[in-house]
């Protein structure tokens, strides 16, 4: 099994267990967490189904949605750390000692502002540095699905098998944004995966053959019970 390694940046992290670096799948957002299995009428609150009688699966049961927000590693904020305004200026405050994990970032005039985020942005600076086998890089990402956190952390691959750093991390707040993010939310995801070359090709098919590809997917897809891609096609991952 490939092996990951954070390293500590900070002396404080050696004694705030609850700030180690995670495997993704241990932050799974609660929206998520409180889904129902299957599908309801919103109208009439009642189960929907399928052709067969069966329930709909809903999203739930999706483990293409599943695999992105449990894929990788996540690092947390180590601090508890408070944005308010003044003056129509956004600042942020940090307790004793944390003071550098997070701070505005100068200017970048020439870089888009997501939609419905502030342009005014700052920065994370992790407290671990991430190394990597050879052959290895990993993509730095904001956390995946996670639709609630009041941030977009910039993305990014870094070549951690050479270089062990996961560098300044910029990030914009949504517009209007002050109050508190808790000690322990996921502010970054890592995705380690190998560095190959790829080559791409195009199939043009004729529309007979489309259909028959057509055929063949929907076959497997109708059998009754749903939750086909899972049970015939889908492969577990471990981030341990």
């Amino acid at each position: 099994m490939n092996k990951i390694k954070f390293h500590s940046n900070r002396e404080y992290n050696s004694y705030i267990k609850e700030n180690y670096p995670e495997p993704s799948i241990k932050h799974i957002p609660e929206w998520y967490i409180n889904a129902g299995k299957y599908v309801k009428n919103p109208y009439t609150n009642e189960y929907l189904t399928d052709y067969t009688g069966e329930k709909t699966l809903s999203f739930k049961t999706c483990p293409a949605i599943f695999d992105l927000f449990s894929t990788g590693y996540v690092f947390k904020t180590p601090c508890d750390i408070y944005f308010y305004k003044k003056n129509n200026e956004t600042f942020v405050e940090l307790p004793e000692g944390f003071k550098d994990f997070c701070a505005p970032r100068h200017p970048m005039p020439e870089f888009v502002v997501p939609q419905g985020y502030s342009e005014k942005h700052f920065h994370w600076f992790p407290n671990w540095s991430v190394e990597l086998p050879k052959g290895y890089s990993a993509i730095y990402i904001t956390p995946q699905n996670h639709f609630n956190l009041p941030f977009i952390t910039v993305s990014g691959i870094i070549d951690n098998d050479r270089c062990s750093t996961a560098g300044l991390m910029p990030f914009f707040l949504k517009e209007g944004f002050t109050g508190l993010i808790e000690q322990g939310t996921p502010f970054v995801q890592i995705i380690p995966f190998k560095k190959e070359d790829w080559e791409s090709e195009i199939i043009l098919h004729t529309q007979e053959e489309i259909l028959d590809r057509y055929q063949k997917s929907a076959e497997d897809f109708r059998k009754p019970g749903g939750g086909i891609y899972k049970k015939m096609f889908w492969s577990r991952k471990k981030y341990k």
